[in-house]
């Protein structure tokens, strides 16, 4: 069953003196998160006053933070979204979803669940483990199908991998 809320950044620190927080994203951007009004801190709704990315982090007012020292009591704090505020694009999908799925060569053969989804400069990279750890870059050539609903991953392999 798909979690209602998801991870999506944590509140690394304070900007400025009007109660600001710095959010680092675990979504694909920070402006992804920009994109939502409200946020969920351990499970209650709080609004976004206002928000901008900088240097890959975004810049958020927080309804009822509006103090450095009321935001320095959010900070490592985690932010969720809810999955239904979130408009994905056709196709795509959230790594929570796949985490932890069935992953399979071309012929059907398990070659273990995904157990980690790691970020390179040039695209991400599976961490699939099972008899043994295999890393799988996450592109088209490699990833055949992902079926989220299904929690399976189709893959090819060459050799070495």
């Amino acid at each position: 069953m798909k979690k209602e809320f998801l991870e999506a950044g944590k509140i690394v620190n304070t900007h400025g003196v009007r109660g600001e927080v710095k959010i680092q994203p675990w979504a694909d951007s920070a402006e992804f998160l920009r994109g939502f009004h409200t946020l969920y801190l351990d499970g209650a709704p709080v609004r976004v006053l206002r928000s901008r990315v900088h240097k890959n982090m975004l810049i958020a007012a927080l309804e009822g933070v509006d103090t450095v020292d009321a935001a320095m009591v959010l900070k490592n704090k985690v932010l969720s979204i809810r999955r239904e505020d979130a408009r994905l694009p056709e196709g795509h999908f959230f790594l929570q979803d796949i985490l932890g799925a069935l992953v399979v060569d071309e012929a059907g053969a398990e070659l273990g669940v995904l157990a980690d989804v790691l970020d390179t400069p040039r695209h991400q990279v599976y961490v699939v483990r099972g008899e043994r750890e295999i890393l799988i870059p996450a592109v088209p050539a490699f990833i055949l199908r992902t079926d989220p609903d299904a929690g399976r991953i189709t893959v090819r392999l060459i050799e070495g991998m």
